[in-house]
């Protein structure tokens, strides 16, 4: 399981990735309750939430120095 790296959840990295539906225009769409993710510096991060995301998106740094 993956942590977020803002509150220190755990996240179910499949439940996080698991298409619940689809666009109009055939795109995959996940449910953002179940986590979400972004590619960060060369690796996948998962986030509980989108407010969790969104304070990473604001400052990384702050979520990954040392």
């Amino acid at each position: 399981m993956a942590k977020d790296p803002v509150c220190g959840k755990e996240i179910d990295e499949a439940q996080a990735r698991a298409q619940t539906s689809m666009t109009r225009h055939g795109a995959s769409e996940v449910d953002p309750t179940q986590g979400t993710r972004i590619f960060h510096d060369g690796s996948w991060l998962y986030f509980c939430c989108l407010d969790c995301r969104t304070k990473f998106l604001a400052s990384p740094a702050t979520y990954t120095s040392a």
